[in-house]
Protein backbone atom coordinates (compact mmCIF):
# COMPACT_ATOMS: atom_id res chain seq x y z
CA UNK A 1 0.00 0.00 0.00
CA UNK A 2 1.07 3.21 -0.88
CA UNK A 3 2.97 4.65 2.53
CA UNK A 4 1.71 8.58 1.79
CA UNK A 5 -2.08 7.47 1.67
CA UNK A 6 -1.25 5.18 5.08
CA UNK A 7 0.40 8.45 6.29
CA UNK A 8 -2.75 10.37 5.35
CA UNK A 9 -5.21 8.09 6.76
CA UNK A 10 -3.68 7.38 9.94
CA UNK A 11 -4.94 10.99 11.22
CA UNK A 12 -7.95 10.78 9.37
CA UNK A 13 -9.01 8.02 11.17
CA UNK A 14 -8.41 10.15 14.22
CA UNK A 15 -9.86 12.72 13.83
CA UNK A 16 -13.63 10.62 12.66
CA UNK A 17 -12.96 8.71 15.86
CA UNK A 18 -12.41 11.26 18.48
CA UNK A 19 -15.08 13.60 17.06
CA UNK A 20 -18.01 13.23 19.84
CA UNK A 21 -20.64 11.13 18.63
CA UNK A 22 -23.53 8.45 19.68
CA UNK A 23 -20.84 5.38 20.11
CA UNK A 24 -18.33 8.22 22.13
CA UNK A 25 -21.04 9.15 24.26
CA UNK A 26 -22.15 5.87 25.42
CA UNK A 27 -18.88 5.47 26.07
CA UNK A 28 -18.72 8.71 28.38
CA UNK A 29 -22.18 7.32 30.00
CA UNK A 30 -20.78 3.93 30.81
CA UNK A 31 -17.61 4.93 32.06
CA UNK A 32 -19.36 6.84 34.35
CA UNK A 33 -22.02 4.31 35.47
CA UNK A 34 -20.06 0.88 35.26
CA UNK A 35 -16.42 1.64 35.41
CA UNK A 36 -14.08 1.40 32.09
CA UNK A 37 -13.19 -2.28 32.69
CA UNK A 38 -16.94 -3.14 32.26
CA UNK A 39 -17.13 -0.42 29.50
CA UNK A 40 -14.93 -2.60 27.68
CA UNK A 41 -17.77 -4.92 26.87
CA UNK A 42 -19.58 -2.00 25.22
CA UNK A 43 -16.29 -1.31 22.83
CA UNK A 44 -16.08 -4.69 21.55
CA UNK A 45 -19.62 -4.93 20.43
CA UNK A 46 -19.10 -1.37 18.58
CA UNK A 47 -16.00 -2.69 17.51
CA UNK A 48 -17.53 -5.29 15.79
CA UNK A 49 -20.41 -3.19 14.82
CA UNK A 50 -17.75 -0.61 13.07
CA UNK A 51 -15.36 -3.31 11.41
CA UNK A 52 -19.35 -4.54 9.28
CA UNK A 53 -19.71 -1.07 8.29
CA UNK A 54 -16.57 -0.46 7.31
CA UNK A 55 -16.11 -3.52 5.04
CA UNK A 56 -19.40 -3.48 3.92
CA UNK A 57 -19.06 0.40 3.09
CA UNK A 58 -15.79 -0.84 1.16
CA UNK A 59 -17.34 -3.86 -0.83
CA UNK A 60 -20.41 -1.50 -1.71
CA UNK A 61 -23.15 -2.82 0.42
CA UNK A 62 -23.44 0.43 2.35
CA UNK A 63 -24.52 1.92 -1.19
CA UNK A 64 -27.11 -0.61 -1.38
CA UNK A 65 -28.46 -0.11 1.98
CA UNK A 66 -28.36 3.42 1.79
CA UNK A 67 -31.37 3.34 -1.33
CA UNK A 68 -33.54 1.44 1.48
CA UNK A 69 -33.75 3.40 4.75
CA UNK A 70 -36.48 1.02 5.74
CA UNK A 71 -33.54 -1.87 6.65
CA UNK A 72 -32.62 0.17 9.11
CA UNK A 73 -36.24 1.40 11.10
CA UNK A 74 -35.63 -1.33 13.22
CA UNK A 75 -32.17 -1.52 14.22
CA UNK A 76 -33.10 2.41 15.03
CA UNK A 77 -35.93 2.59 16.91
CA UNK A 78 -35.45 -0.46 18.92
CA UNK A 79 -32.34 0.19 20.22
CA UNK A 80 -33.04 3.83 20.65
CA UNK A 81 -36.20 3.59 22.10
CA UNK A 82 -34.14 0.80 24.81
CA UNK A 83 -31.26 3.45 25.22
CA UNK A 84 -33.57 6.16 26.01
CA UNK A 85 -35.15 3.96 28.64
CA UNK A 86 -31.98 3.30 29.90
CA UNK A 87 -31.42 6.88 30.43
CA UNK A 88 -35.13 7.40 31.89
CA UNK A 89 -34.27 4.42 34.63
CA UNK A 90 -30.72 6.16 35.27
CA UNK A 91 -33.01 9.47 35.91
CA UNK A 92 -34.92 7.96 38.27
CA UNK A 93 -32.22 6.38 40.41
CA UNK A 94 -31.17 7.59 43.62
CA UNK A 95 -29.15 4.79 44.39
CA UNK A 96 -25.52 4.62 44.07
CA UNK A 97 -24.18 4.84 39.95
CA UNK A 98 -22.67 1.70 39.57
CA UNK A 99 -25.74 0.15 40.01
CA UNK A 100 -27.78 2.19 37.79
CA UNK A 101 -27.35 0.83 34.75
CA UNK A 102 -27.90 -2.78 35.97
CA UNK A 103 -30.62 -2.26 37.35
CA UNK A 104 -32.21 -0.10 34.04
CA UNK A 105 -31.31 -3.06 32.17
CA UNK A 106 -33.43 -5.74 34.04
CA UNK A 107 -30.83 -7.00 36.45
CA UNK A 108 -31.60 -8.90 39.67
CA UNK A 109 -29.74 -6.72 42.55
CA UNK A 110 -26.74 -6.95 43.11
CA UNK A 111 -25.49 -9.02 39.91
CA UNK A 112 -23.90 -6.52 37.31
CA UNK A 113 -25.39 -6.41 33.61
CA UNK A 114 -24.24 -9.41 31.44
CA UNK A 115 -21.57 -9.11 28.84
CA UNK A 116 -23.54 -9.55 26.18
CA UNK A 117 -26.16 -6.74 27.08
CA UNK A 118 -23.23 -4.01 26.91
CA UNK A 119 -21.95 -5.62 24.05
CA UNK A 120 -25.44 -5.78 21.97
CA UNK A 121 -25.55 -2.15 23.11
CA UNK A 122 -22.24 -0.97 21.04
CA UNK A 123 -22.90 -3.18 18.40
CA UNK A 124 -26.55 -2.08 17.93
CA UNK A 125 -25.42 1.89 18.23
CA UNK A 126 -22.73 1.39 15.92
CA UNK A 127 -24.22 -0.42 12.81
CA UNK A 128 -27.49 1.22 12.92
CA UNK A 129 -26.37 4.56 12.47
CA UNK A 130 -26.95 5.57 8.98
CA UNK A 131 -24.52 8.67 8.71
CA UNK A 132 -21.91 6.00 10.34
CA UNK A 133 -22.69 3.97 6.55
CA UNK A 134 -22.53 6.86 4.48
CA UNK A 135 -19.26 8.32 6.14
CA UNK A 136 -17.31 5.18 5.45
CA UNK A 137 -18.51 5.25 1.90
CA UNK A 138 -17.07 8.04 1.58
CA UNK A 139 -13.79 7.48 3.65
CA UNK A 140 -12.48 4.00 2.42
CA UNK A 141 -12.49 4.11 -1.40
CA UNK A 142 -9.88 7.23 -1.90
CA UNK A 143 -7.02 4.82 0.08
CA UNK A 144 -7.99 2.02 -1.71
CA UNK A 145 -6.13 1.23 -4.85
CA UNK A 146 -8.10 -0.88 -7.55
CA UNK A 147 -4.71 -1.79 -9.40
CA UNK A 148 -3.27 -3.50 -5.94
CA UNK A 149 -4.92 -6.63 -3.96
CA UNK A 150 -8.28 -4.97 -2.36
CA UNK A 151 -8.35 -7.30 0.57
CA UNK A 152 -4.60 -6.63 1.96
CA UNK A 153 -5.06 -2.90 1.76
CA UNK A 154 -8.67 -3.04 3.26
CA UNK A 155 -7.43 -5.42 6.16
CA UNK A 156 -4.82 -2.89 6.90
CA UNK A 157 -7.20 0.38 6.78
CA UNK A 158 -9.97 -1.20 9.22
CA UNK A 159 -7.40 -2.90 11.31
CA UNK A 160 -6.09 1.10 11.90
CA UNK A 161 -9.31 2.56 12.18
CA UNK A 162 -10.63 -0.09 15.00
CA UNK A 163 -7.40 0.27 16.86
CA UNK A 164 -7.82 4.47 16.68
CA UNK A 165 -12.04 4.11 17.68
CA UNK A 166 -10.89 1.71 20.36
CA UNK A 167 -8.39 4.22 21.83
CA UNK A 168 -10.79 7.46 21.55
CA UNK A 169 -13.33 4.64 23.25
CA UNK A 170 -11.39 4.50 26.07
CA UNK A 171 -10.44 8.01 26.60
CA UNK A 172 -14.02 9.10 26.36
CA UNK A 173 -14.90 6.03 29.22
CA UNK A 174 -11.89 7.08 31.23
CA UNK A 175 -13.40 11.12 31.56
CA UNK A 176 -16.62 9.44 32.47
CA UNK A 177 -14.65 7.73 35.55
CA UNK A 178 -13.24 10.61 36.46
CA UNK A 179 -16.33 12.91 36.36
CA UNK A 180 -17.92 9.90 38.68
CA UNK A 181 -14.96 10.14 41.04
CA UNK A 182 -15.79 14.14 40.90
CA UNK A 183 -19.11 14.05 41.93
CA UNK A 184 -19.09 10.91 44.30
CA UNK A 185 -16.59 12.90 46.36
CA UNK A 186 -18.94 15.78 46.13
CA UNK A 187 -21.86 13.99 47.23
CA UNK A 188 -23.79 14.49 44.04
CA UNK A 189 -24.94 11.48 43.04
CA UNK A 190 -28.21 12.44 42.01
CA UNK A 191 -26.92 15.12 39.69
CA UNK A 192 -24.82 12.29 38.13
CA UNK A 193 -27.19 9.97 37.78
CA UNK A 194 -29.06 12.76 35.39
CA UNK A 195 -26.14 13.77 33.95
CA UNK A 196 -25.51 10.17 32.60
CA UNK A 197 -29.36 9.24 31.71
CA UNK A 198 -29.80 13.04 30.10
CA UNK A 199 -26.61 11.85 27.57
CA UNK A 200 -28.33 7.89 27.58
CA UNK A 201 -31.35 9.90 26.32
CA UNK A 202 -29.83 11.84 24.09
CA UNK A 203 -28.01 8.64 22.16
CA UNK A 204 -31.33 6.93 22.02
CA UNK A 205 -33.29 9.92 20.24
CA UNK A 206 -30.29 10.99 18.30
CA UNK A 207 -29.96 6.72 16.74
CA UNK A 208 -33.79 7.17 16.17
CA UNK A 209 -33.82 10.30 14.44
CA UNK A 210 -30.80 9.98 12.33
Amino acid sequence: MNLSLLAAFVPTAFFVSITPGMCMTLALTMGMTIGVRRTFWMMAGELVGVAIVALSAALGVAAVMLEYPAVFAVFKYVGGGYLAYLGIQMWRSRGRMALSLDAAAGMTAGKPAKAAALASQGFVTAIANPKGWAFMVSLLPPFIHVDQPIMPQLSLLVTILLITELGCLILYATGGKSLRHFLEKSGNVRILNRIAGTLMIGVGIWLASS
